[in-house]
């Protein structure tokens, strides 16, 4: 039986200048799923990135209708605990009823979101064939860089032949990979759902 456990946790207050904050939230992913290229990762996205995400899936999928992000309140404070847990919750549930979706699950743009940290105009970049890397190697290499355990250069480079064999031209650029690696997340995502 095929699942995919996501959870949206964490959410942190960035400053991106001295007079502008925002808030990114941890997605955590773990998998059995042959769609992904990782069995395991988390990154960390902004809500623009997930609006961002949303149209270029709708533009993708055109006949499936999308669930609804949370709304984006002119009254949101990021500094109010309850508006933030709201907002995480919403966006949890956007990404359980994406990942449940096979089409939208064969778009590369939404497995670059879930499991690097590329820029919305590095996805872009790398979808459409304008980057030296396969969205593969882009997924790869984040993985790579949040390794947290010595054993894991062994299983990397034990991999990296899979890797090689990857074709940009597929019609997601992924494909199976034994993986288990923690990328470093946090350890039990159990422990995180109460």
């Amino acid at each position: 039986q095929e699942f995919v456990t996501v959870l949206v946790r964490d959410p942190r207050i960035q400053k991106e200048d001295s007079w502008h904050s925002y808030i990114d939230y941890e997605i955590f992913i773990h998998t059995n799923s042959i769609c992904f290229t990782r069995k395991t990762s988390c990154v960390r996205r902004r809500y623009r990135e997930f609006v961002w995400l949303r149209q270029r899936l709708q533009s993708n999928a055109v006949l499936i209708q999308l669930p609804e992000l949370p709304s984006k309140t002119p009254f949101f404070n990021m500094n109010n605990p309850n508006h933030v847990d709201h907002r995480r919750q919403g966006l949890q549930e956007f990404l359980e009823k994406i990942l449940q979706d096979a089409l939208l699950l064969s778009d590369s743009r939404l497995h670059l979101f879930l499991q690097t940290q590329l820029s919305p105009e590095d996805m872009e970049a790398c979808v459409s064939g304008q980057t030296k890397y396969s969205v593969a190697d882009a997924i790869h290499s984040f993985a790579s860089l949040n390794r947290r355990f010595p054993v894991e250069d062994e299983e990397r480079k034990k991999g990296k032949n899979d890797a090689d064999s990857d074709s940009e031209s597929s019609s997601s650029g992924l494909g199976p990979s034994d993986d288990s690696i923690s990328c470093g997340c946090k350890a039990s995502p159990a422990s995180e759902e109460s």
